[in-house]
């Protein structure tokens, strides 16, 4: 049989791709950017275009504000697409907020109605516009998932195409567990309207199978959890009131570094939870658009990482400021930080005390394979180097740490590698764990990063609070053509480091955007 088939929706609108490990449902590969300044041309956004993929068609479109104007960018597919939605909705370019959003549903607006407050709350700037920067998940018990996707596909896909909602289920996760996570893309309404099929289809299912009362398993970041609780439960205990359901929240000790999950479990019948979820998903998405309007002055220091990569690690992410105060006159949206497409890969070398190696690794390899999963990134530590281990007067001191990802990925695996560094003690005297790390440019790029007399590189250090190493002379170009690279060594505590890496990738980028795909430029926006 088949694993995987592609349907086109009556409406046109959607493609479903079916896979073993998941269910996806992807809209197209255009977006409408509106918003932008009047004087912008396609070569002043180009940078910010490209890091999310390679842009094929660029074209003007109408807007009811004169002073700004919109254009149609098509990707070429539509995952890039959405990860440009993700990525540029609601970032500043030249002092106007721009908004991105799926060109298809922007077409369909007016017959499909928006949906007000909602999950948003209405109070965000583009509220309902970004439906999936904060999508709707849920944990249902592994025997129901069959129930769920349908015999090839139906069931789920019935679900998506009445919701208008994009839904995955994440079969290949955590295999063998009695549980499995599902995760609902789309506006506020779309997504408690899956939400509720969902139930229903699991309510058959138990009828089917002597089951019992079946119950809506919602997860939220932990960071989260406490404005849905309220003041002395406060919130928490209005919701319940008012939708006739009863809602727990699981204990914050079932929490770790690899699962900042917390499960909202509610009880009711399936119109009043379909209800609660609505009320509890405006709360969330509230607190995590109020979150990210903290994060907005801080992710200057790190450009090409979107906010959610800090809010996905650690204690305190949401809200809680770096050691440093970034400079106001830093531009929000810089270009991006690495060249082609949003997924491309970054290859970076952390250095690690070779005492730290086994707790990195943990029993049998159990911790790096959570941080792999986790982060996405592969990590792979080096072993020894044959002629230390034949010198025990003179040990190796460090290990050299191989981490390839995308800036998402390596912002999580480097956290992950530094937090447990700092658990299991490995400070520099009184202060914080300080990462060894090395990124490699282009030789040609050297100059670019050390600024006449040294300027830029001093400025970066400043600004960074780490410290940065480089040649002082570049390297020339290699034979036949072939460019020598030059390894940048950065040291400093895990904020300093990720914001020397960013800001350096950037200068990169932004150095050789201009010329990348001259030969197939698409025309300039303003006409």
């Amino acid at each position: 049989m088949p694993r995987c088939s592609v349907i086109v929706c009556k409406n046109n609108s959607c493609i479903v791709n079916y896979k073993k490990d998941s269910i996806s449902f992807h809209t197209s590969s255009k977006v409408l950017i509106s918003g932008l300044p009047l004087h912008i041309r396609f070569d002043n956004i180009e940078p910010l275009l490209s890091q999310y993929g390679n842009v094929q068609h660029c074209d003007k479109a109408n807007t009811r504000d004169p002073n700004t104007q919109a254009v149609f960018i098509t990707f070429e597919s539509p995952e890039q697409a959405q990860q440009a939605i993700n990525g540029l909705n609601g970032c500043e370019l030249e002092g106007c907020r721009i908004k991105v959003e799926a060109a298809e549903q922007n077409a369909r607006g007016g017959r499909r109605g928006r949906p007000g407050g909602g999950r948003g709350g209405g109070g965000a700037a583009g509220g309902g516009s970004r439906p999936t920067d904060f999508p709707l998940r849920l944990l249902v018990q592994s025997d129901m998932v069959g129930a769920i996707i349908g015999r090839q596909g139906s069931t789920i896909r019935l679900i998506t195409q009445q919701s208008r909602a994009r839904v995955d289920v994440h079969r290949k996760d955590n295999v063998g567990s009695l549980e499995k996570a599902i995760t609902i893309y789309g506006n506020p309404e779309n997504c408690t309207n899956a939400c509720k099929r969902i139930l229903e289809v699991m309510q058959q299912e138990a009828n089917n199978t002597n089951k019992g009362e079946i119950c809506l398993k919602i997860l939220a970041h932990n960071n989260l959890i406490g404005r849905i609780i309220g003041k002395g439960g406060n919130t928490i205990k209005r919701i319940m009131q008012e939708t006739d359901t009863k809602i727990t929240v699981s204990s914050i000790n079932d929490i770790n570094s690899f699962n900042l999950e917390r499960i909202i479990t509610v009880k009711g019948s399936i119109e009043n939870m379909a209800k609660a979820e609505s009320q509890i998903s405006a709360k969330l998405r509230q607190s995590y658009e109020n979150d990210l309007q903290v994060l907005a002055p801080q992710s200057i220091m790190f450009p090409g990482l979107h906010p959610m990569a800090m809010m996905s690690t650690g204690r305190g992410f949401c809200g809680a400021p770096p050691p440093f105060q970034p400079p106001m006159y830093a531009p929000l949206a810089g270009p991006g930080a690495q060249q082609g497409a949003g997924d491309s890969q970054e290859t970076t070398y952390l250095y690690i005390p070779n005492n730290a190696v086994g707790a990195i690794i943990g029993t049998k390899g159990s911790h790096i394979r959570n941080i792999i999963r986790f982060s996405n990134a592969s990590v792979k530590i080096a072993p020894l180097e044959q002629e230390k281990q034949q010198e025990p007067q003179n040990p190796q001191q460090e290990r050299k740490v191989t981490i390839v990802g995308s800036p998402e990925a390596q912002w999580k695996a480097q956290y992950l590698i530094f937090e447990k560094m700092r658990e299991e003690g490995f400070m520099s005297g009184s202060d914080d764990v300080r990462l060894i790390v090395e990124i490699v440019v282009a030789s040609s790029q050297v100059g670019r990063i050390i600024g006449k007399g040294g300027q830029n590189v001093r400025e970066l250090q400043r600004v960074t609070g780490s410290l940065i190493k480089l040649p002082e002379q570049q390297q020339q170009p290699g034979s036949q053509g072939q460019e020598h690279e030059t390894t940048v060594h950065i040291v400093g505590p895990f904020y300093s480091v990720q914001s020397a890496q960013r800001r350096i990738r950037a200068m990169v980028a932004q150095a050789s955007a201009p010329g990348r795909r001259r030969a197939a430029q698409p025309p300039p926006v303003q006409q």
